[in-house]
């Protein structure tokens, strides 16, 4: 049974900072690639970050040099570094586990970041 869990989200003043983990788990880790997702009330789901098997990374234009993505293969974790947190972070962050062959993919069940106004 696969089963991808996020940890890390809460409730953080505008400027702060979070680091979100997602640990996998029924899944060969270093055969998908990693994303970060994000929902917030209203809006479609979209990317965050995601980072390949081999570790290339790519961000939405929103999060550029404020989130760091990044991935332990010993510990089938991947983590999402984010500071200079601001209200419009404010959302439901999804991971995303996705074969870089195949079309199996995975979703975990979120956690949500709340940055008050």
């Amino acid at each position: 049974q696969v089963q991808l869990v996020e940890s890390g989200g809460g409730l953080v003043q505008p400027g702060g900072s979070l680091r979100l983990s997602c640990t996998a788990s029924g899944i060969i880790f270093t055969m998908y690639g990693m994303s970060w997702y994000r929902q917030a009330p209203g809006k479609q789901r979209e990317l965050v970050a995601a980072i390949t098997s081999g570790g290339i990374s790519n961000y939405a234009d929103s999060v550029k040099g404020r989130f760091t993505i990044s991935r332990d293969n010993a510990k089938n974790t991947v983590n999402l570094q984010m500071n200079s947190l601001n209200i419009e972070d404010t959302a439901r962050y999804y991971c995303k586990a996705a074969h870089q062959l195949y079309r199996n993919t995975y979703w975990g069940q979120g956690t949500q970041v709340t940055v008050p106004s």
